[in-house]
């Protein structure tokens, strides 16, 4: 993972390496803005709000933990986002978006996915990789905030690779 510090502005980029999947197969998973509850193991809710600009889409991303206390009658603790697709560019694989209103302390956050062939032979499988340019965040370091970032990139591929090998065997299973 590279990171630096730029001025008052974090700046990171973490990749993330499948093994059998092509970017072809990744890329229209991930180019769905509003699906990412489905690849993101941290994330139980992401939707499209509606705008009053029918040109934007805004999506509403949220996780819920259980409150620290042992005890089973605490309310879960929901942290949102609103997130707004910046670009889309279908030809290159790649996608920006930048967080807007928030309860995680977020300011200002504009990050990137991109769906690469590995070394440039998508027959080696794919890489999708996460920067993001982001003010600094009360309460955290930019290591903490890059290994989140990290974190969330390496759990999203396993989850993308998992469910394009479960589609593969039902192709497989459906064929025979």
């Amino acid at each position: 993972m590279a990171t630096q510090q730029l001025e008052s502005k974090w700046e990171g980029k973490s990749i993330a390496n499948l093994k059998h999947p092509k970017a072809e197969q990744v890329w229209p998973l991930l180019e769905d803005f509003c699906n990412f509850h489905h690849w993101l193991p941290n994330i139980d809710a992401c939707h499209q709000m509606n705008s009053d600009n029918k040109d934007e889409i805004i999506r509403y991303c949220a996780s819920s933990t259980k409150p620290p206390s042992s005890s089973d009658d605490g309310e879960a603790i929901v942290k949102w986002c609103h997130e707004k697709l910046l670009t889309v560019d279908k030809i290159e694989r790649c996608l920006s978006y930048e967080v807007l209103d928030n309860n995680i302390g977020i300011k200002s956050d504009v990050s990137t996915l991109k769906v690469l062939a590995s070394d440039g032979n998508d027959e080696n499988g794919c890489q999708i990789e996460w920067s993001f340019v982001a003010d600094p965040i009360d309460g955290l370091t930019l290591e903490l905030f890059s290994g989140y970032v990290d974190s969330s990139l390496q759990g999203m591929a396993e989850n993308i690779e998992k469910a394009l090998e479960s589609s593969k065997l039902g192709d497989f299973a459906s064929s025979n």
